[in-house]
């Protein structure tokens, strides 16, 4: 087929629709694949601000004959989201609840809102959306509804389909109507009312009465059949649902713009019960015999190869922790309406199995949030077993098939056969065994031309497998191109032979998501690796020990899972929230610097380092870490960011922001020749703004105010004699940029209580940095330099083992994560990162016996440093302020948005704000008057004294140095707090007084000389 005239079709959507239009390279990269295998680079997006405008997109690819992709959160696993087609993005602005009707249990919404914050606006009414996804964080209607998802709680609510009373849909060709159930008198009317609409009934009448018998007979009876259109829903015994016939088809039949969604009552009462099993084929064997004896909210599977995992990454170690004996386990789940009947229901289960609640292979709780845990650990499932530690990478492709629960048992034993038979080890399986759906990864060979054999192979096998059990190819994500071309395995010629006539009376020109379901593209096509990808093997400064040393393989750590695009908990991804851009996501970038390395030909990005779209993709990464942490396959979308810009800009000029801010370690030393006249400088009127434009700082923003005396010069003046590094009493206390020059107060409780625990403190006598703001600014080699110097400076303390402690979050983390990655294989920098500790970790760790921190009996509102939260963790704060008797509220409302440099810089101020006005600030105006705000990170006391929440905020250390003097003030104890004042508004005036008349005095000068 033609492809369209490209220009022409952008001139025309910018000029008709209301909306963002995107056929730029970032954008096209950014969308170029989803959760999948598969990867087609789209014609173009966009993002349109209302349904109609959406609508009128669609009317002008027509125009164009330009193939159409809806598109939510682009989690989808079987390709179905990427498309060499105009993507139509719904996620950004068409989100809203347009009605609630909570007798009827009734709702309508638009396609882009993201589950969960429906199910928030609907907890005032007790009610939510039955169907959750692992994905429920990110999930967009819209998608849920074209691929049918389901999830955990289906066991109890069904799959989408069940739970979706009509859908207002739009036709290639332009047709618009509501459709749902339809009785035969409604259908007649229609059909007698002529038109597009009345051919498209009366099609499917025919193909309905024509199937009748074949979909009877051919379609499995079990709960999760989700492959295949649902030709079932237009069945007599069914009320000619067309719109539950048009769940699941995955964009490829029409756009959907609108829909009615039934409502189930929220369950106030839980229980979980906790099967232990010496295998995972013994768990699925007992599943029949459970679901004899009890109607479970959810029935969930995980084997012990996840545990192991689980347990080599670190990850969900409480909840394994809550496992009983076994090697694999069952979670049943029990709902209802008060806590004795859902304990009931449990307890009645273990007397029906013959087990005890004592027993050692029997849990159980009544804990709603513990239950939570161990199911959120559950659902984590494909980000888990996505990237295992020993490195070999896992695929979809055969991840949610599903069989009759009663034959699940043997049907895991062939499926592990099959496994053996083609070398690919002992996968992780896990699911929703309840309905008998199994999710696993596999370590298909995706690069290579026999790889990719082995993988059709296995696909065509399993395929046989399933059908030969009676069930099907897809349990809960979907065909798309993953299991379009093997539906006839399971349906037949004739069944399939339908699917493609209702394509064709919806979609006769093949526009809508071509390739995928009907006429599908190869399962082995359209790979986003493939034996033909070559991408760049690019130097680079980082060594990337946990990627094989690859900055490809970092790159490719990004699998598309797509919490990134969560809007509420944890830190990632802080400028996804706040523009909600996939571009400006976690996986956006990932995505982008997969095109960068330029592996395929027709790869979106083709100048490599020098890239404009991924530097402005990465303009507005905060470099919070948080990714490094919340990511499930750990990407570190910092250093990779730190990677680019230090290749970007070699060899040509920098941001000015670069040089003023990357190098604030050596202009805050040099500050010390006149503080007082540099602060003024500053703040001066004019001359500030004049400054900050030559330094590339945002004008809005105000510069931070630097401290008369220091920390180092209130050290030196103290003038101790230096402790022995090897005594076991002595550490070195981190003398960080920050702590030493804006906030010496910091450094300075932190030594008065480090001696109260009975410590004997050194400080590095020359000067020392962790070469931070070069990192963050991408000077790397500049930042190997500063990083060797400290370690030379810090050399006898490595030799001797002496703790290093770090007061500000950023500066630990770089010693703990950046360095050993920058300066891989480097003994003194392994030595640094192992000796490297917090200032909490040091007093709840390795204070002496006996010792007990200064008692507060006070409120604290406690916001936890980014990077602290992706490397350190906060565990050892936490109970370093529970033995301080400190009622703490540790916040979960992600970054600060000021984050080291880049709320500094020209541009980034508007994000930076919005970032922090989605929790953070909010949360401090809101804490009591008398309770202490705590924040050990710079970037967040700064942030939160200039976002207007009336607070200052501080370090955990200082609290502590001022109960050692006694009672806190019961109003903003923060005011004993030493600060550096900003400069009086006679000393900025006279400031700017002086400057204009040295300015006056030189131009007279330069006259009287021309004379």
């Amino acid at each position: 087929m033609t492809p369209p005239d490209r220009s022409g079709l952008e001139a025309a959507l910018s000029a008709e629709v209301d909306g963002e239009v995107r056929f730029d390279a970032g954008s096209r990269g950014a969308y170029a694949t989803d959760g999948s295998n598969y990867r087609q680079v789209p014609l173009g997006v966009v993002v349109p601000r209302t349904v109609e405008a959406g609508a009128r997109a669609v009317s002008v690819c027509a125009r164009f004959d330009a193939p159409v992709l809806s598109r939510g959160g682009g989690t989808s696993l079987a390709g179905q989201s990427t498309n060499t087609a105009v993507v139509i993005d719904w996620s950004k602005y068409c989100t809203g609840v347009l009605s609630v009707d909570p007798e009827r249990r009734t709702c309508v919404v638009e396609p882009g809102i993201v589950l969960d914050e429906l199910n928030r606006h609907l907890a005032r009414h007790k009610l939510q959306f039955g169907p959750k996804p692992s994905t429920h964080t990110h999930c967009a209607l819209g998608g849920m509804i074209g691929n049918n998802s389901c999830g955990a709680s289906a066991q109890a609510y069904g799959k989408t389909v069940d739970n979706v009373r009509r859908l207002e849909i739009l036709t290639y060709d332009g047709q618009r109507a509501w459709v749902g159930p339809t009785p035969p008198d409604e259908r007649a009317r229609i059909i007698a009312g002529g038109g597009r609409l009345a051919e498209i009934y009366t099609g499917l009448y025919r193909i309905a009465t024509e199937y009748l018998a074949d979909i009877r007979r051919g379609y499995p009876k079990i709960p999760r059949r989700v492959s295949g259109y649902n030709l079932d829903s237009l069945l007599p015994e069914n009320g000619f649902d067309v719109a539950k016939a048009l769940v699941g088809s995955e964009g490829t039949l029409v756009t959907v713009l609108r829909a009615e969604l039934d409502l189930v009552p929220v369950p106030p009462y839980q229980s979980l019960l906790v099967l232990g099993y010496d295998d995972i084929c013994a768990a699925a064997d007992d599943v029949p015999h459970l679901l004899e004896h009890c109607s479970p909210s959810q029935l969930e599977a995980l084997d012990g190869r996840m545990a192991q995992l689980m347990r080599e990454e670190g990850a969900y170690l409480d909840s394994l922790g809550n496992l009983p004996e076994g090697d694999s386990w069952l979670m049943v789940l029990y709902s209802g309406d008060s806590q004795e009947d859902v304990d009931a229901q449990a307890h009645a289960l273990l007397r029906a199995i013959g087990r005890g609640e004592k027993d050692a292979n029997v849990a159980f709780s009544d804990d709603i949030a513990r239950e939570q845990k161990m199911l959120k650990a559950r659902e984590a499932g494909l980000g888990v077993t996505a990237r295992p530690p020993d490195d070999r990478e896992t695929w979809e492709g055969w991840e949610d098939s599903a069989v009759p629960p009663e034959r699940l048992g043997d049907y895991l034993r062939d499926l592990k056969d099959l496994f053996a038979e083609f070398d690919y080890d002992h996968p992780s399986l896990y699911g929703h065994f309840g309905q008998g759906c199994v999710h696993t990864r596999i370590p298909f060979g995706l690069t290579t031309a026999e790889g990719v054999a082995g993988f059709r192979r296995f696909v065509e096998r399993a395929a046989d497998l399933v059908a030969s059990y009676g069930g099907s190819l897809s349990g809960e994500h979907g065909d798309g191109q993953s299991r379009g071309e093997l539906l006839t395995r399971m349906f037949g010629e004739r069944l399939v032979t339908a699917f493609g006539e209702l394509k064709a009376l919806f979609d006769p020109g093949n526009r809508m998501n071509p390739g995928k379901v009907v006429h599908p593209n190869p399962v082995d096509g359209q790979l986003r690796l493939g034996p033909t990808w070559r991408p760049a093997t690019p130097k680079t400064h980082f060594g990337y020990p946990e990627d094989d040393h690859s900055f490809n393989r970092a790159v490719m750590r990004c699998v598309g899972i797509g919490n990134c695009r969560g809007h509420s908990g944890g830190v990632m991804c802080p400028s996804y929230r706040a523009t909600m851009e996939e571009e400006h996501s976690t996986r956006g970038r990932a995505r982008l610097l997969f095109e960068m390395l330029d592996g395929h030909a027709d790869s979106a990005v083709k100048d490599g380092w020098r890239s404009t779209a991924v530097r402005d993709a990465l303009d507005l990464c905060l470099a919070c870490k948080g990714c490094k942490s919340d990511c499930p396959t750990g990407v570190d979308m910092a250093t990779l960011k730190a990677e680019f810009m230090s290749h970007h800009y070699a060899g040509r000029p920098r941001p000015m922001a670069h040089y003023s801010m990357g190098w604030l370690p050596l202009w805050a030393r040099l500050s010390r020749t006149a503080p007082s006249l540099v602060n003024s400088a500053l703040h001066a009127p004019g001359l500030a703004s004049l400054g900050k434009r030559l330094a590339g700082i945002d004008e809005a923003r105000p510069a931070p105010v630097f401290a008369a005396q220091s920390f180092l010069q209130w050290w030196r003046a103290r003038d101790r004699e230096e402790p022995d590094p090897a005594d076991p009493r002595t550490v070195v206390l981190w003398p960080d940029t920050f702590s030493t020059y804006f906030h010496p107060s910091l450094a300075i409780s932190a030594v008065r209580v480090l001696e109260d625990a009975g410590f004997r403190i050194a400080v590095p006598s020359k000067p020392v940095c962790c070469g931070l703001t070069w990192i963050s600014t991408g000077q790397l080699p500049t930042a190997k330099r500063v990083l060797r110097h400290t370690l030379d400076v810090l050399r006898p303390y490595l030799d001797a083992g002496t703790p290093v402690i770090g007061l500000e979050p950023s500066c630990t983390a770089v010693f703990r994560a950046d360095a050993p990655e920058l300066m891989p294989g480097d003994q003194d920098v392994e030595r640094l990162a192992a000796q490297t500790r917090t200032f909490a970790e040091q007093l709840v760790h390795h204070a002496p016996d006996g010792w007990r921190p200064p008692q507060l009996a006070r409120q604290a509102t406690v916001q936890t440093h980014c990077h602290q939260h992706a490397v350190m963790k906060f565990d050892a704060d936490r109970e370093l302020m529970r033995r301080a008797h400190l009622d703490a509220e540790v916040l979960d409302e992600g970054c600060c948005g000021l984050a080291g440099n880049f709320g500094f810089e020209r541009g980034h101020h508007e994000v930076s704000m919005a970032v922090a006005e989605l929790g953070v600030l909010p949360a401090v105006r809101g804490a009591a008057p008398d309770s202490l705000v705590l924040a050990d990170g710079f970037s967040c006391r700064t942030q939160i004294e200039q976002g207007g929440t009336g607070r200052r905020a501080l370090h955990l250390a200082e609290v502590l140095a001022l109960a050692l003097d006694g009672n806190l003030p019961s109003d903003h104890p923060e005011r004993l707090a030493d600060r550096p004042a900003e400069p009086s508004r006679a000393a900025r005036w006279a400031t700017t007084a002086s400057l204009a008349a040295l300015s006056l005095g030189a131009v007279a000068g330069l006259r009287q000389l021309r004379r």
